[in-house]
């Protein structure tokens, strides 16, 4: 296991970038957990829960929830004892406000400053990795009809149950998530790069070459 001399990882880009895979790359290379809000968000829908039933409406139409709920879901996270020897923070922050409310996080945790790493993909290469996305509903795992389809048409490899599309990959819901990225998140990259805390990474390679460079890169931060 490889050894990491910073606290935080940030991964940023729009949706169907590749973070999350990337981020569980990383976090198993060097035994880090990968804080994911949006997986949270996700397991709060299925359960049903209160944060699960306020969220619901608005992760369908590809929308973003509110800062105060998914700033309250990362500092609790991040303050768990399994993130002592660091943290990947995964579709976290999204906004300007929330990157802020973590700089102040991050320094009264006494964590320094965050490695932020923007995963750059093409608008033509995003919008095929979201419409093609399908997931089991039974164990979680995540395909894609065009770049890693399963073995078998829609149907999990691990269990052969039926893959669906989650809401929030349709046409519609698609244009209003990456409408959603360019006007509230891009703005971070700005706002990181200005702190000097930015390294780009092409993100449209194959899976094994990013993950390559992204190992190289948090190894010598």
């Amino acid at each position: 296991m490889r050894k990491l001399k910073i606290q935080a990882l940030i991964f940023l880009g729009p949706p169907g970038a590749g973070k999350g895979t990337q981020a569980r790359s990383v976090a198993n290379e060097f035994g880090i957990p990968q804080i994911s809000t949006g997986d949270t968000l996700r397991d709060a829908v299925r359960k049903g829960t209160p944060l699960g039933l306020a969220a619901r409406t608005r992760m369908e139409r590809g929308e973003l929830v509110s800062d105060e709920v998914v700033c309250g879901i990362a500092a609790e996270r991040i303050r768990q004892p399994d993130t002592s020897r660091g943290f990947i923070l995964d579709g976290f922050p999204r906004t300007i406000g929330q990157a802020e409310f973590l700089a102040g996080l991050l320094r009264e945790e006494g964590r320094g400053d965050p490695l932020v790493i923007y995963v750059r993909v093409g608008a033509d290469v995003l919008a095929r990795r979201l419409s093609g996305r399908r997931t089991c509903p039974v164990c979680g795992r995540t395909y894609n009809l065009h770049f890693s389809p399963p073995r078998q048409d829609e149907v999990c490899d691990v269990d052969s149950s039926p893959l669906v599309q989650r809401p929030d990959d349709g046409e519609e819901a698609i244009r209003q998530r990456l409408a959603a990225y360019e006007t509230l998140t891009q703005p971070l990259v700005d706002y990181y790069s200005k702190r000097g805390l930015l390294h780009d990474v092409d993100g449209g390679r194959s899976p094994d070459e990013v993950s390559r460079d992204l190992f190289n890169l948090v190894a010598q931060a």
